[in-house]
């Protein structure tokens, strides 16, 4: 009989195919609630057996001796952070190196995502204390809610004054950058005043996979332990299951190129650029990755040390 599980994921369109049954399991049956913003406490969340998480919150729960969610080392969200770093149009600004020193804002000090663009200044030469940080909403239509996590250093790391929108301080040269996930509404549009740091964001990208041999992990696939107590075989069998949606999606699109205009160019443009198995999703395959993470926590202070591997995925390693 088949275990019925209940998830929370954003709106990936890879999971089409899981989501509308096109690929199934004898052994798991999905409830898929496509969300815009993840519960911020799966472990205790009544609606969900599992889901997507930050890979920062949770590694942070790790370093805490926390063990009320199961990571599981599918990486749910990857994605390069060079393109996340946006200026103003006007802005001399082209390089990681001329950060140094500037007035940086970003959505969230202990986010995942901005874990790791701090660590592509880091190495350039760009610690914590080689610029001043403001943590806070990117737009107005963000909600006003507590960003530093109590990470803020006086001085140093700190709340945007009067919760102002991040963009309109880049607009007015208050702000030099901004560190931001997802981009503003009309940011591509010829009239936004913004645009990214890099001029090419892609070949920044390429040579950074060429050095780390990786796509970072933003987000993780969690379950809640009592589950996977009870069935040990779990997280291996959805990890392939969610692997196997991704493999139909792409297929998929290989075939049906007319989505966009070029979304052709674009997938023949990744198959040259990155190997097969950049997204594979088992743990020996993102184990450097893991560490990578677990240093950078550990070098940009939010944790006291420098956690294993094996520590963060102690049941599945």
């Amino acid at each position: 009989m088949a275990i019925t599980l209940r998830l929370a994921l954003r709106d990936w369109d890879y999971i089409v195919p899981v989501a509308l049954g096109d690929v199934t399991s004898p052994d798991i049956k999905l409830v898929i609630d496509r969300v815009g913003t993840l519960p911020d406490d799966l472990a205790n969340h009544p609606d969900y057996d599992a889901g997507e998480m930050s890979f920062s919150r949770y590694a942070l729960g790790r370093a805490k001796g926390q063990a009320s969610i199961v990571g599981v080392p599918h990486f749910i969200m990857r994605a390069f952070r060079h393109r996340c770093i946006i200026t103003a149009a006007d802005s001399g600004l082209t390089s990681i190196a001329q950060l140094k020193g500037k007035r940086i804002g970003m959505t969230g000090w202990q986010d995942s995502g901005n874990t790791w663009t701090r660590a592509i200044l880091r190495r350039a030469g760009i610690g914590i204390d080689d610029a001043e940080w403001f943590v806070g909403r990117l737009t107005q239509d963000h909600p006003v809610v507590d960003r530093l996590a109590g990470y803020g250093r006086p001085g140093r790391i700190s709340a945007v004054p009067g919760e102002r929108p991040m963009v309109d301080l880049l607009r007015s040269g208050e702000l030099h950058a901004v560190f931001t996930p997802f981009m503003p509404p009309g940011f591509f549009d010829p009239g936004s005043g913004l645009r990214q740091l890099l001029p090419d964001c892609r070949a920044a990208e390429v040579a950074y996979f060429r050095d780390v041999g990786y796509v970072p992990g933003i987000h993780v696939l969690g379950i809640k332990p009592q589950i996977v107590d009870e069935h040990p075989w779990l997280p291996k069998a959805l990890s392939e299951l969610f692997d196997a949606s991704s493999l139909l999606w792409l297929q998929k699109r290989q075939k049906y190129a007319d989505t966009t205009p070029w979304i052709i160019d674009e997938l023949r443009q990744t198959a040259l650029d990155l190997p097969p198995h950049w997204n594979r999703n088992r743990f020996e395959d993102n184990r450097a990755m893991i560490a990578d993470f677990a240093e950078e926590l550990h070098a940009q202070q939010l944790t006291d040390r420098q956690m294993t591997p094996g520590e963060l995925f102690p049941l599945l390693n």
